[in-house]
């Protein structure tokens, strides 16, 4: 059977080609909505502390080039770039204790 319009508390999901009626769940419908990452946003992965910082807001880097030293869990982690570009602003000090998640540099 062929709907213009779903019926009362079914929706239309659209997956590749196909096209499925379905009721969506409360917890489906109040999920947290998916937002890619930004590439010119670096973020930490693990919270630590900010041990050395190699660049200034205007540095060129190449992909690659260490930026700065995150230590976590007694470990020195190097913050690489992900890409060749120019520091927009770096959102750390040196010696700051830092959260998962955190912003650390933006890219122009």
């Amino acid at each position: 059977m062929r709907y213009k319009s779903a019926p009362e508390g079914y929706k239309f999901l659209n997956v590749e080609n196909g096209r499925y009626k379905t009721m969506l769940t409360t917890k489906f419908v109040s999920r947290e909505k998916f937002i890619p990452n930004d590439p010119k946003k670096i973020y930490s992965v693990i919270p630590g502390t900010i041990r050395e910082i190699y660049i200034k807001a205007g540095s060129k880097v190449k992909e690659g080039d260490t930026m700065m030293i995150l230590e976590a869990m007694k470990m020195m982690n190097n913050i690489l770039a992900p890409e060749s570009g120019i520091i927009k602003s770096i959102h750390v000090e040196k010696g700051i204790v830092v959260p998962k998640s955190a912003l650390l540099i933006e890219f122009e």
